[in-house]
C-alpha cells in the first residue's frame, strides 16, 4: 500500500526581485512556510513507519534550512522568486529521498499564508 508522509517547516529570509517592477523589487522578507511529502510502500521498515518525522526532519533542516534560514536569497539565486527557490529544493531533496527507496511526491513553498507554489513529482515530467 503507498503510503504518505508531509513535514512542515518554517524558516525566515530576505529578498528582492531584481528582474521585476513592483513592490517585490524592494528588499523585504518573509516568513516561509515549506511543505515536504515522500511517498512509498508500507511495510518497508520493521517498525511500521513509511519514514521516521525525525529523520525527515533532519534531512530538511541539513540540506534546506541551514542554507537558507535568516539568509538573503539573492545571495543564493538570481532570481529569488518561490517558484525558484521552490524547485531547487525539490532537485536538492529528490536524490536524497529515492536513497532511501522512497519518492519525492510534493514540495509546497508558501510566501505568505495565502500564496503558496507547489513543485510536485508529474510536475517534474517523471511518470515513472
Amino acid at each position: 500500500m503507498n503510503v504518505c508522509v508531509t513535514k512542515a517547516f518554517t524558516f525566515d529570509a530576505a529578498h528582492n526581485l531584481t528582474n521585476y517592477k513592483g513592490k517585490c523589487e524592494a528588499l523585504h522578507g518573509h516568513t516561509y512556510r515549506l511543505e515536504v511529502t515522500v511517498c512509498g510502500k508500507l511495510g518497508q521498515l520493521d517498525n511500521g513507519l513509511l519514514m521516521d518525522f525525525g529523520d525527515l526532519k533532519e534531512l530538511v533542516s541539513r540540506e534546506v534550512l541551514s542554507k537558507l534560514d535568516h539568509s538573503y536569497l539573492n545571495d543564493h539565486f538570481e532570481q529569488p522568486s518561490t517558484e525558484l527557490i521552490a524547485m531547487w529544493i525539490f532537485e536538492t531533496l529528490k536524490p536524497h529521498v529515492e536513497k532511501l527507496g522512497l519518492t519525492l511526491t510534493s514540495v509546497k513553498l508558501f510566501e505568505t499564508a495565502t500564496s503558496w507554489v507547489e513543485i510536485r513529482k508529474e510536475a517534474q515530467g517523471d511518470n515513472e
